[in-house]
């Protein structure tokens, strides 16, 4: 199983560019040591940083507010927390250990994004909203149970709709 815990999208062909972007921002963030793959995937960036990724994606998204011309190449950088194989049953479990994050009074909504696999998306939803006893809001959630589905590899955070940097949400 690769290791991961930020996704990175860009613009097909320019990955190997978004990758060098991503490498170069957490050096300056204090990650000498990341590491960052493209895969099989057009416009996919995988990589591993010692540093929190909550924090990444926030100082990222800082970076880029201060000075837009310094993100030229990443559109999103997502946070992951948890790796598990690509099965419903092991991701509901890995968001049973995730879940505490959501407040008892709060809502939450799941998000799956799909690629290289063949499992339906809705699959993957019931069997995590099963694990989950909060109110659902689809349109305005507390948190999202984000899963991030990669061929046999998934990766799973729970989040704030604002913890995902995306370029064009960040200019506007």
């Amino acid at each position: 199983m690769i290791a991961f815990n930020l996704i990175a999208t860009t613009d097909r062909g320019a990955e190997r560019r978004a990758r060098r972007e991503l490498l170069d921002l957490l050096y300056l963030m204090g990650d000498e040591a990341a590491d960052a793959v493209t895969v099989s995937l057009a416009g996919l960036v995988l990589a591993q940083t010692s540093l929190n990724p909550f924090d990444v994606v926030s100082g990222i998204a800082s970076k880029f507010r201060d000075d837009p011309l310094s993100v030229r190449y990443l559109i999103r950088v997502i946070p992951i927390e948890v790796l598990t194989d690509t099965d419903p049953v092991k991701i509901a479990e890995c968001v049973e250990r995730l879940k505490g994050k959501i407040g008892v009074d709060e809502s939450f909504r799941v998000t799956v994004e799909k690629r290289r696999t063949t499992i339906h998306s809705m699959e993957i939803v019931k069997a995590v909203a099963a694990r989950v006893d909060r109110r659902v809001d689809l349109e305005n959630p507390d948190w999202i149970i984000l899963v991030e589905v990669v061929g046999e590899v998934s990766g799973i955070s729970v989040l704030r709709p604002g913890q995902i940097f995306h370029a064009f949400k960040q200019s506007s």
